[in-house]
């Protein structure tokens, strides 16, 4: 199992699953005395932990090192070499909202090419990351909402998985100018955007695409990770991915029949028509007049 719950006072956890490697913890410890909790959590996994009142020292290694969260504070934790089990132990009177999310289902909801950032962050997969920061007021609403809502227990799901999407919504709203690395992995989902950009506009001005190294600056992307992530998405590099793509604009618009050869050799950047059926035969292995007349 990828979370394991293990030797813990009883009452004090409660988890809901929002979804397939998504799940929200809340710690209750409403006695007078410190309780401790296991919780196995495998590499997977990024971790949101939001301090909603009282004090939790978070031990690691065996009790040989100790973080401190306090009330109206978070702590994000992510390791992709290590499991990073939560061995916590909560003070009296002390409430934990925990968000524990796979990195697969984090990138998701950030964008459509979830499966392909492994590679942009070519230069971060391997690194570790810790982040504390004190919670927002706005936040602390939704953190207090989760920890007290008094709904129907038939929604409680649909409640917690929009009350958990809000606040990770909250937890990453920034101004446009803040630094970047506050959240190390939307990195990746910036450059994904260069990447989907840049093919927006080879494919707009594929008739005179500008070069590989003018469409590095125009993106603001390095060359090679344009090259390389271009080719990791759209599984080709920059111009193999174009000239597909102009083969089959070619094609359609012969097909309509509005168009001659030479029409639609111009439309999609060859100046000559030799040229321009050289290149449609490499891709179909017959001439756009021998294509066109098997239409009829």
């Amino acid at each position: 199992m990828e979370i394991e719950l293990k030797n813990n006072a009883l009452g004090i956890l409660e988890e809901t699953q929002i979804e397939e490697g998504f799940y929200i913890l809340k710690f209750q410890n409403e006695t007078l005395e410190s309780q401790k909790v296991v919780r196995e959590i495998d590499s997977n996994f990024i971790q949101f932990h939001f301090g909603v009142k009282g004090a939790v020292t978070f031990n690691f290694n065996n009790g040989s090192y100790a973080l401190n969260l306090s009330e109206e504070n978070s702590l994000l934790l992510y390791n992709p070499q290590r499991d990073l089990p939560m061995n916590l132990e909560m003070k009296k009177d002390s409430w934990l909202i925990t968000v524990l999310i796979s990195i697969k289902k984090f990138h998701s909801l950030f964008s459509k090419e979830a499966d392909y950032i492994p590679f942009l962050g070519e230069g971060n997969r391997d690194k570790k990351y810790y982040n504390d920061g004190s919670i927002s007021p706005s936040m602390a609403v939704v953190l207090n909402q989760m920890m007290n809502y008094s709904l129907h227990q038939s929604i409680k799901l649909l409640y917690f998985k929009g009350k958990a999407y809000e606040l990770l919504s909250l937890y990453f709203n920034r101004p446009e100018d803040a630094d970047i690395e506050q959240c190390p992995f939307l990195v990746d989902e910036e450059n994904v955007l260069k990447i989907k950009k840049a093919k927006e506009i080879i494919i707009a001005r594929m008739a005179e695409p500008p070069t590989l190294q003018e469409l590095s600056k125009e993106i603001g992307l390095p060359l090679k990770k344009l090259k390389d992530g271009f080719k990791q998405i759209y599984g080709e590099p920059v111009y193999a991915f174009l000239f597909d793509y102009k083969m089959e604009v070619a094609r359609q618009l012969l097909a309509t029949g509005s168009h001659n050869v030479n029409e639609v050799g111009l439309k999609v950047g060859y100046s000559t028509a030799s040229h321009f059926i050289a290149a449609f035969k490499k891709k179909f292995g017959t001439t756009p007049k021998k294509y066109v007349t098997s239409l009829s």
